[in-house]
């Protein structure tokens, strides 16, 4: 069977990748796992080593800054899932021939400021240039963080009854990378204001400050229990991944997912469904029972604007979303219809 195009899906993950994972030791208190965003290594004294890995971008057509914000902070966003702002980072570039040093060096400095901006020190890695890389994918890179254990959130720390946060509106990073790249057809049939006002979103694109006011910048808030950001497969798939992570079921209200005025016009005129596509930004946050308006509110103290859409249930209870009077099971998606839209705006020759 051929694998499809894009990010590994869930059984494939699980039956090829998460039954093979090399030496086993004890120390290993998560490894690679459906759902979850980080691994967890116990180093002795109380104190766990947490790494994540992610691609980096070139994409020329978004621009050299624009890539590297997204190699930095899409890396920094899985990192804050555990509750911790990433230290140590190693990056491997492959990028390809025709690039020139000048470009390289723009490329790179941004890559070290958005770094220092997070106080993410970069320890090493691997760069080349290579013939035949055509590809928005520019190599890849792993990020390292310690922290005390017990302070260590992971996303399959929920519990039944947590109270679900999702941060900010679904479909951040998916239309403003669309309005960036067809800046003409969305002004001409959405106009100016749609078009700059999703745009400007692209910087809202990480989710670090979103975890840590959430759990604290000491871990001191404990009835936060479970993160995970939101990134392919848009705020439901990453509800249903925590949900699933956790050994959990899962109750949403649908009218309850926050969508900005931008998000939702750019995702009518892409045929998109908001809550479904890349949606990083986004943190979905569970906390204890009774907890959530006090989560909220330290989140709207910060600027960050935060909604209760549901809870975690017992796992017998399903997948299930309501929507005023209408209810149903909530299915999830491997793939992403972002990559299609995108695909399809370039055939029919938006601009």
């Amino acid at each position: 069977m051929k694998l499809e195009a894009g990010k590994l899906g869930s059984s494939e993950l699980t039956d090829i990748i998460c039954s093979q994972t090399g030496a086993t030791p004890s120390a290993v208190r998560t490894g690679p796992s459906f759902g979850v965003d980080v691994s967890l290594v116990d180093i002795g004294n109380g104190r766990g080593l947490v790494q994540t890995s992610d691609p980096l971008s070139y994409i020329p057509s978004l621009g050299l800054e624009e890539s590297a914000w997204l190699s930095v902070h899409l890396m920094a966003n899985d990192m804050a899932t555990s509750g911790l702002a990433p230290q140590f980072g190693q990056f491997v570039l492959n990028l390809p021939a025709h690039l020139s040093e000048s470009d390289f060096k723009t490329y790179w400095s941004f890559i070290h400021k958005f770094s220092s901006e997070i106080g993410l020190a970069i320890t090493g890695g691997h760069t080349g240039f290579f013939e035949g890389v055509n590809s928005t994918i520019a190599g890849g890179g792993t990020l390292t963080s310690i922290g005390d254990l017990d302070k260590i959130r992971l996303s399959n720390m929920g519990s039944p009854n947590d109270e679900l946060i999702v941060t900010k509106s679904a479909a951040l990073s998916s239309t403003s990378i669309l309005a960036m790249s067809f800046p003409e057809t969305v002004v001409q049939k959405l106009g100016t204001e749609i078009q700059r006002e999703a745009s400007s979103a692209f910087f809202q694109t990480s989710s670090l400050k979103d975890a840590l006011i959430a759990v604290g910048q000491q871990g001191e808030h404990p009835e936060v229990k479970a993160l995970h950001d939101v990134t392919e497969g848009g705020v439901i798939g990453a509800l249903i991944e925590l949900a699933t992570a956790s050994s959990c079921g899962l109750q949403i209200n649908l009218e309850s997912l926050p969508l900005e005025e931008a998000q939702e016009a750019i995702c009518r005129l892409f045929s998109l469904n908001p809550f479904r596509c890349v949606g990083a930004g986004s943190m979905i946050i569970a906390c204890a029972a009774g907890t959530s308006d006090s989560v909220i509110q330290r989140l709207k103290n910060a600027g960050i604007s935060a909604s209760m859409v549901g809870v975690l249930k017992e796992q017998t209870h399903g997948l299930q979303w309501t929507n005023g009077d209408e209810s149903g099971e909530l299915e999830y998606q491997d793939r992403d219809p972002y990559w299609e839209a995108f695909g399809h705006a370039l055939k029919n020759g938006w601009r």
